[in-house]
């Protein structure tokens, strides 16, 4: 019925806060709901309080068409699933570098016609990258599309080769010997860091690695995390910021019913952090973090705002035009007002949004003490005494070994997916990205559904046009090739006795308990049942 906006085709799709249902277009059959990967999509009847703020954000997005679709709309141009041309000397091979939310629709978009063999590649021993290590623990519903993952991995034709790092076990010139293409799908892993002095000191960090550490990420499960002060300042308000504040205000008690790590719940336990400061150079009309996410927060935590940047908000109300912005700037000017701002100790812990706030330095000799500010703009200064300083201020793509990197902008140079040689200007044959490693990190989870497609479809246009090349290797060399490169090398059932042992873990009060070590994960790996050469020859 094309009733969700915008759409694939309309502007903003790739970095709009929220989908909108048309209610003239909507004939309410559920098929959205029932289909959407992490229950984001509800009727308004089944709507918690905290939810109600939507009907009417959503009713706001269409009276200016009067019960009509938006003029730019029309049928989204996502590619059908590929019809991939059957050959007799056997599949289309597709090897498929990370397992997060592009990697795993990218499987999905090829495994759905016959002839197709597809091997995803990952350097941790489990998989599904950040929505297992990057979503928030108190968000389980949004963990939910991990259920959808689950049945892509039950395909025939798909196998995971995990605690493979790609570069250091199996070259890409390796791969492409097994494959007709090599799909990229690793996200974009490095942090953009802020350039002052002071943050090289112990307590100075970035907020994702704080994610990865109450996620149990392994390369980040003994991460120093200070929380024995009162306040913690994170510079940069995304959505991530949020997140993190949100956790280290939250009542411990509520986390321990989540998948959050031990060791972060008991540092959590124990911690002394009375006040998360969330702290932007610009003003609160430029507010990175989504308005879902803002409603959320503020309907789960106590949310402050001093006087003078109350008056920003005022202040920005009387100018702003676009209707998301100007529903944050209402919510923002309803948050209560603390004054003085440098009050502590408090009883209740609490997150401040603070506003036109430039960092020039972090504070402290052997730790950290503090943050010194200007006033956007101005000379004044101003510090705030801090245990824990965090930056939130964006991600980069990483380079790949034997691929353009365009540095500036973080991703490899590609064209709908092509990865492209910046100096001909040629594709680069069998090389192919999907997700932020192709267009850099915006959108959300569900972005790289078309994402992927859209991949796809390109890599199954040069397969079935004869472009790609022929794999040299004889099909099933590649499984004996990485147990002699890689012996603790963790397949398909190796990863599922891992899941089973993590959700027994956690018994009736928690979805799982995470394994943190990659000992104890090739541990419980290694007592999966091993496939019998009958199994894997008849999985080609």
């Amino acid at each position: 019925m094309n009733c969700i906006h915008p759409s694939p085709d309309e502007p903003g799709f790739a970095t709009a806060e929220m989908l909108f249902i048309d209610p003239a277009a909507c004939v309410d059959c559920g098929a959205c709901i029932t289909a959407c990967p992490v229950g984001a999509i509800k009727p308004d009847t089944k709507l918690t309080e905290a939810q109600l703020p939507f009907i009417e954000l959503n009713a706001s997005f269409y009276p200016k068409y009067e019960g009509k679709l938006p003029p730019t709309s029309k049928l989204a141009p996502v590619p059908d699933a590929p019809a991939v041309d059957q050959r007799p000397y056997g599949p289309l091979r597709v090897a498929i570098v990370g397992s997060g939310p592009a990697a795993m629709y990218a499987a999905d978009e090829l495994l759905t016609q016959r002839g197709v063999r597809v091997n995803v590649f990952e350097k941790l021993p489990t998989p599904y990258g950040l929505v297992r290590a990057g979503v928030a623990p108190d968000h389980q519903s949004t963990k939910g599309v991990t259920r959808l993952f689950d049945q892509i991995t039950r395909r025939r034709g798909l196998d995971f080769y995990l605690n493979v790092e790609v570069g250091r076990d199996i070259t890409h010139a390796e791969l492409l010997e097994h494959h007709h293409a090599v799909l990229y799908a690793v996200g974009a892993p490095n942090d953009k860091r802020l350039d002052i002095e002071g943050m090289e000191l112990p307590g100075t960090g970035t907020a994702t690695e704080v994610v990865a550490w109450y996620n149990g990420h392994p390369e980040f499960s003994h991460l120093p995390v200070d929380l024995s002060h009162e306040r913690v300042v994170i510079i940069g308000n995304g959505n991530v910021a949020l997140d993190v504040a949100r956790i280290l205000t939250t009542d411990p008690d509520a986390l321990a019913r989540t998948d959050i790590s031990d060791h972060a719940l008991a540092a959590l336990r124990d911690s002394k952090v009375r006040e998360v400061v969330i702290a932007a150079r610009r003003g609160p009309i430029h507010s990175a973090f989504t308005l879902p996410e803002l409603i959320g927060l503020t309907a789960t935590c106590d949310v402050v705002l001093d006087a003078a940047d109350h008056e920003l908000v005022r202040r920005d109300l009387e100018t702003v035009t676009e209707a998301l912005t100007r529903h944050k700037l209402e919510i923002l000017a309803k948050l209560a007002v603390d004054s003085p701002p440098t009050r502590l100790p408090i009883s209740k812990p609490r997150i401040r949004l603070a506003y036109e706030l430039t960092p020039t330095r972090v504070l402290g000799s052997d730790n950290v003490t503090g943050i010194e500010f200007t006033v956007t703009g101005t000379d004044e200064v101003r510090q705030l005494d801090a245990g824990l300083v965090l930056t939130s201020i964006g991600y980069h793509g990483k380079a790949i070994r034997g691929l353009p990197f365009d540095d500036a902008a973080g991703v490899v140079p590609n064209d709908e997916g092509r990865v492209i040689d910046p100096a001909t200007g040629n594709p680069v044959l069998g090389s192919y990205v999907a997700g932020w490693i192709k267009r850099g990190p915006t959108g959300f989870i569900g972005t790289n559904k078309s994402c992927a497609a859209h991949t796809v479809d390109r890599l199954v246009t040069d397969y079935n046009a004869s472009r790609l090349t022929e794999p040299t290797a004889k099909a099933g060399a590649l499984h004996q090739l990485m147990r002699d490169r890689r012996p603790d090398v963790v397949d398909m059932a190796g990863w599922r006795a891992i899941d089973a042992a993590e959700i027994d873990r956690g018994g009736a009060g928690r979805p799982r308990d995470k394994f943190i070590d990659v000992s104890d994960m090739l541990t419980a790996a290694a007592g999966a049942p091993k496939p019998t050469l009958r199994q894997r020859l008849f999985s080609w």
